[in-house]
């Protein structure tokens, strides 16, 4: 996505702020959370959006690497619905060059975020990549409406099934859309842990 492009969309979002599960549209100016060109952002949603979903990932985590194929699917089986996605990566060795190089890598064309103070994982409670955050827009606010798994292709982090069964993120997606209640997940996500901000660590941590 081009600079022009990433910054017409960001131009037309709506500002996010947690409230009791809820994000509010008030300006927020303690956000710090920055696009891999080092622009500060504290809006996601766009003026048509009506789920925005924050995948959270890792650029050395085999199991965030491996569902790149599968969030880009339901991106574009999404979009024109009016679903944005937002690749967050968290971690403190994940710099913006690390991250830049990550996108060519591996072909990434959603918006991307680096979480550098670790503010949007402390607002949707995640704690492992890969794992999704879910908002429904809702009049003035989003409302936080799922976190945990994308599906259960993984049982462990060394033990997977040859394909998912049960394709979670994208059950509650279509939830929203209809108005239905999100189910939530049977399981927790199995990935890598976060590593916290105040560390620095090369090597991610195995979850089961």
């Amino acid at each position: 996505m081009s600079l022009l492009t990433r910054n017409a969309i960001l131009t037309t979002a709506t500002v996010l702020i947690a409230s009791g599960g809820w994000l509010s549209n008030s300006p927020m100016s303690g956000l710090h959370v920055t696009d891999p060109e080092g622009h500060n952002i504290s809006q996601f949603a766009p003026g048509n959006a009506r789920v925005v979903v924050l995948m959270f990932a890792a650029t050395d985590c085999p199991i965030s690497r491996r569902y790149i194929p599968e969030i880009a699917r339901l991106q574009q089986e999404f979009f024109s619905q009016g679903v944005a996605f937002w690749w967050v990566f968290p971690n403190p060795d994940d710099t913006a060059a690390v991250v830049r190089k990550h996108e060519l890598d591996f072909s990434i064309h959603s918006q991307t975020l680096i979480d550098t103070r670790q503010e949007l994982v402390r607002l949707t409670h995640v704690s492992v990549t890969p794992e999704a955050a879910v908002f429904a827009v809702n009049g003035a606010g989003l409302r936080e409406v799922y976190h945990g798994r994308i599906d259960d292709r993984y049982l462990s982090f060394n033990q997977s099934r040859p394909a998912a069964t049960h394709h979670d993120l994208e059950e509650a997606i279509k939830a929203v859309l209809t108005g239905h209640p999100v189910t939530p997940p049977d399981e927790g996500p199995v990935g890598c842990s976060i590593v916290p901000a105040t560390l620095s660590n090369p090597h991610s941590n195995p979850q089961p």
